[in-house]
């Protein structure tokens, strides 16, 4: 997962900083009492107001009478839902240093070595011998397991090797369009054909799906279930209505995630 930039921007960072203050403080804030908690200098506090009044972030109702904008509330709220998720994301990481869970393999016993491996999007745990060692992930049972159950795994070393998966868009009309009576259902019952769960996004999905007797794994969450499962080297399909489309495909770059379009229109079927 990408570092949020406010993390790679120290300028951007305090940005937010007094951003966070001035929302919380306004409309009287003082800049004195702003410079005290980032704990830098009155002249430098100003300098960046002036720069925030100029990005439009912020605006001022005379002296030491301040307000956050639109603009800037947006900013805020974008930027902090970047560091919620990161934030997310580095718990997750340091707790798997610690002790990871993961699906025994085959009847393990506590203490004994075992190698990680994803195998369908879970990562499995099996008895590791001595030439696993350096070649894939390793780590420690910390209790006895039967094949089939879920086993703490500490002490991991290596990194377990992971394919990401690839999500495969399948657009459908939207209802201005024509909706699921305009869409190749023999196209979209092909492209089903491949294995992985099925979302849809939009009635106008949910309603061609249901004409070739198919119904979706996901309809709420589809993007965000979608990434996680690519992110598990999962494959997925997401039958999508033509006017969600940018969005969904912005938040899979966003996520650096690997993605094919298929559009469903009928006499299209193009990629």
């Amino acid at each position: 997962m990408p570092m949020p930039q406010i993390l790679r921007n120290k300028n951007l960072a305090t940005k937010f900083q007094i951003l966070v203050e001035v929302a919380a403080n306004q409309p009287n804030v003082q800049q004195k009492y702003v410079a005290q908690k980032l704990g830098v200098s009155s002249q430098a506090v100003s300098e960046y107001i002036n720069e925030l009044v100029k990005d439009g972030w912020l605006v001022s109702d005379g002296r030491s009478r301040y307000r956050v904008t639109r603009d800037g509330v947006n900013w805020l709220l974008n930027a902090f839902r970047e560091l919620r998720e990161y934030s997310t994301f580095v718990e997750k990481a340091v707790t798997n240093i610690a002790v990871c869970a993961a699906v025994a393999g085959c009847d393990l016993s506590a203490g004994q070595a075992v190698a990680l491996k994803m195998k369908d999007g879970l990562l499995y745990a099996t008895a590791a011998g001595k030439a696993a060692r350096g070649k894939t992930a390793t780590g420690t049972a910390i209790a006895d397991a039967r094949k089939g159950e879920d086993v703490g795994v500490s002490n991991i070393e290596g990194i377990v090797e992971l394919a990401m998966g690839k999500v495969t868009v399948l657009a459908v009309p939207d209802i201005q369009g024509g909706g699921s009576k305009s869409t190749d259902l023999a196209v979209l019952k092909r492209e089903l054909g491949k294995k992985g769960p099925v979302g849809a996004i939009g009635i106008e999905a949910f309603t061609a799906l249901r004409g070739i007797g198919v119904e979706p794994h996901y309809f709420y969450g589809v993007s965000e279930a979608a990434i996680e499962a690519a992110q598990s080297g999962l494959s997925f399909l997401i039958v999508c209505a033509h006017d969600q489309i940018p969005h969904l495909l912005a938040r899979l770059r966003e996520e650096n995630v690997d993605y094919e379009l298929v559009d469903l229109r009928r006499g299209e079927g193009s990629r």
